[in-house]
């Protein structure tokens, strides 16, 4: 089966997703940053949703997301109360 079609991926599988070597990725499932499992207490699993989920954290905004956001705020207080 395609790595891109599994939804469960082995520790190797995991490793190659993250693009982390699999010294780092051990240190992040035993420090508890990264979501695991480990059904029989030896082999680690993981989700690829999870996987994907921590890839996306912390999302740097653009300019124009800035910008767009600022407008936003400004047009909502306008009609709101005043300060």
């Amino acid at each position: 089966m395609d790595l891109a079609n599994k939804r469960v991926l082995t520790f190797d599988e995991g490793c190659q997703l993250l693009g982390y070597k699999k010294s780092y990725v051990y240190k992040l499932t035993s420090s508890g940053i990264l979501p695991f499992s480990k059904p029989n207490g030896k082999r680690i699993f993981f989700e690829r949703e999870k996987l994907e989920n921590f890839m996306l954290r912390n999302p740097n905004t653009t300019h124009e997301e800035m910008q767009v956001e600022a407008a936003t705020f400004l047009t909502k207080e306008k009609g709101g109360t005043a300060l």
